[in-house]
């Protein structure tokens, strides 16, 4: 007996220190927030409609990608107890957040890439879609990477060959297809998952995997097989209207680059895209908290720990084509990110006189100055290339 009450003193002297020893460290993970508590014993009818004004949700991508890690990010950064949440979720890749953002109820935001609303179109699949969409913002280039055998040394040398484009649901096979027209490639293509596509090219069954996603990707970046290697994309002029130049080198991809390595492809721009909602909506209301918070707390993105990729986030950057979501148009205007660009865009006429001298009217004027700052996010997608090494 007195064993076990000596047992029993002890544990309790235990408890006891570690609870001072709690009280002392700034944080102890061991409690449950203050906020977390009053939901538990609290909470009511009212708790719940509280909570559900302020959350946002977040349309991302497949497990291992890039729109995972920026909606894991967001999530991170703007989580502010009942004043928002950012609810990031599973996507299933490009195409299917197009249709969650038109269609599922609860979907506010999704990430895209820029060309698969033209690819809807062109194929006949939706009419004037992007009249139902907005823009938050342009959010990072997407690399194409082409993982063949060794003796494949470009692109075009997939012509007649067996290439896997991922699942029809993503977006891999929407910037794979139309690099094939523009290109007038016909490969024999096959809509296999990235994951089971990679061993199926290790067991000879097809010759080539496409993935589309920002470097440095997981899935590829995990690929390890010395019999393979990442395919040169070379930037020929029928591409250079939908995308834009880019490079990997063995610093993203050990496993398949060597050495000083860097191969050229080209990549394609992801969007922070939402449904065209009407001013005087509630979901409306929800991207505004959004867009305030995400913006406020922008410059927080561009450091570590969170994605590299962040770096090349320009919340003032036009995309071609798209609407900007009013609340977001309105925030820049208001904290100046267009008089910055406006300023460089003066001096720019300054400094070029045949521009100067095309604008007669202040149209002409709004005109050319959108097309700079797409020349602008251009020039800087280019600068994110660095020369092959001679």
């Amino acid at each position: 007996m007195r064993r076990w009450f000596g047992m029993a003193l002890f544990a309790i002297a235990m408890a006891c220190g570690l609870a001072a020893r709690a009280e002392e460290t700034e944080y102890d993970p061991a409690k449950v927030s203050e906020s977390l508590k009053a939901i538990f014993q609290f909470g009511s009818a009212a708790t719940k409609q509280s909570l559900n004004a302020n959350t946002v949700t977040l349309i991302s991508g497949t497990i291992g990608g890039t729109y995972v890690q920026f909606g894991a990010d967001l999530a991170s950064v703007l989580d502010d107890g009942n004043k928002l949440r950012v609810l990031p979720i599973v996507g299933r890749g490009s195409v299917q957040s197009v249709a969650d953002i038109l269609f599922l109820q609860g979907a506010d935001l999704g990430i895209v890439r820029s060309d698969t609303l033209d690819y809807l179109e062109r194929k006949g699949f939706a009419k004037d879609i992007k009249k139902q969409f907005t823009y938050v913002t342009k959010l990072y280039n997407e690399e194409m990477h082409v993982i063949a055998s060794k003796s494949v040394r470009t692109l075009r040398d997939l012509e007649g060959k067996t290439v896997s484009v991922d699942l029809p649901n993503g977006g891999t096979f929407v910037t794979a297809l139309t690099v094939f027209e523009r290109l007038g490639m016909k490969p024999k293509v096959v809509y296999i998952e990235q994951r089971i596509a990679m061993e199926k090219m290790k067991a000879g069954e097809i010759d080539a995997v496409i993935v589309c996603g920002g470097k440095p990707y997981k899935s590829v970046s995990s690929f390890k097989d010395d019999r393979f290697h990442l395919v040169t994309v070379n930037y020929e002029k029928p591409l250079q209207n939908d995308y834009l130049p880019a490079s990997l080198s063995a610093k993203d991809y050990p496993n398949l680059i060597s050495g000083e390595e860097r191969v050229d492809t080209i990549a394609v721009p992801a969007v922070l895209a939402a449904y065209n909602w009407a001013a005087n909506t509630e979901r409306y209301r929800k991207l505004s908290l959004f867009v305030d918070a995400f913006f406020t707390k922008f410059p927080t993105f561009q450091n570590p720990p969170f994605h590299p990729k962040w770096k090349e986030v320009s919340l003032s950057a036009p995309l071609q084509d798209w609407n900007r979501l009013p609340a977001a148009e309105q925030w820049l205007k208001s904290h100046n990110i267009e008089a910055v660009a406006r300023t460089k865009f003066d001096e720019f006429l300054k400094t070029t006189p045949s521009a100067a001298a095309s604008v007669k009217t202040d149209t002409d004027r709004e005109a050319l100055f959108k097309q700079f700052q797409a020349w602008e996010t251009e020039r800087n997608a280019r600068a994110q290339v660095q020369p092959k090494p001679k």
